[in-house]
């Protein structure tokens, strides 16, 4: 069979099953089976596929049927310019996120903020770890309670060559973490849908296939992020700023969480709501106050 005819085949058998997308994930899949670009595939297709590629071709074809995503079929996900692994233990990375690792970013350049010590709080595939250990060559400690995820996390820091500088924990938000040590820099893209939301609204994709750990966030999806608010204070240094991706009807009641907590002095001076590229509310920075 020719690269042509192969990648037709996959591309009619994903439109009869109803997947949106169906042709750029047929040659993604191809693609990867032959090791060629996008490119190259089309400028191929008149050459013949050996056996073997075919089978694990239309192997591929098979899960995407069952609306397993092409990350986890293929094991792996582009995040920030960046190849990382990815399997059913963790979530698949996602352009939010970028937004929000651009937003830290970009408050570190306007403050001149210098991080020495830095957290990636319910750290899954490790993907903010490894991006704040290469762009402010700073140390990481990265946090997940899933030993699973933090297997990902590893094989990651060894793939993008941080793995000296990221140190993996595995806790239950920061119940293992010595709170003597203190942090200029705290990032958490934590579990924050409601059981409702992954029970009804979700699509198949992410409701039947990502982690539930890392989506559940209770019943309004808040009991995560209320105990994050609770503890994060008290890891923070003086000055120290704290990132958070939520979801994009959770706003209001998180900047009422985190504007109200004081616990032995030390609070949030500043509590700002950024919204992302789509004009969503999405990601909250606060900084808290020179504790003394």
């Amino acid at each position: 069979m020719l690269v042509s005819e192969l990648l037709r085949e996959g591309q009619n058998k994903l439109q009869k099953a109803g997947i949106t997308g169906f042709e750029l994930d047929s040659v993604i899949l191809l693609g990867h089976c032959l090791e060629l670009s996008r490119t190259e595939l089309y400028l191929q297709g008149s050459e013949p596929v050996n056996d073997s590629c075919c089978i694990r071709f239309r192997e591929y074809i098979e899960r995407r049927i069952k609306h397993e995503p092409v990350a986890y079929i293929l094991q792996e996900r582009e995040f920030w310019s960046l190849d990382f692994e990815v399997n059913q233990q963790v979530l698949i990375p996602r352009p939010e996120t970028e937004f929000l690792l651009e937003i830290v970013f970009q408050y570190l350049k306007n403050q001149s903020y210098r991080v020495f010590r830095s957290v990636d709080l319910c750290c899954g595939s490790g993907v903010i770890a490894v991006v704040l250990a290469r762009e402010l060559k700073t140390r990481v400690l990265a946090i997940d309670c899933s030993l699973q995820a933090l297997a990902v996390t590893r094989r990651n820091c060894n793939k993008h060559n941080v793995h000296d500088s990221v140190d993996v924990l595995c806790s239950d938000l920061f119940s293992a973490v010595d709170n003597s040590r203190a942090y200029e820099l705290i990032v958490s893209n934590p579990p924050y849908v409601s059981i409702g939301a992954i029970q009804n609204e979700l699509d198949a994709e992410v409701a039947n296939f990502e982690p539930k750990l890392a989506l559940d966030g209770g019943l309004d999806g808040l009991d995560c992020i209320r105990r994050i608010a609770m503890e994060v204070v008290s890891y923070l240094a003086p000055s120290g700023l704290f990132f958070m991706e939520f979801g994009a009807n959770q706003a209001e009641e998180v900047k009422n969480i985190f504007s109200y907590i004081n616990r032995d002095g030390r609070y949030f001076k500043s509590v700002d709501i950024l919204k992302d590229y789509s004009g969503r509310d999405r990601v909250l920075a606060a900084q808290i106050n020179e504790y003394t």
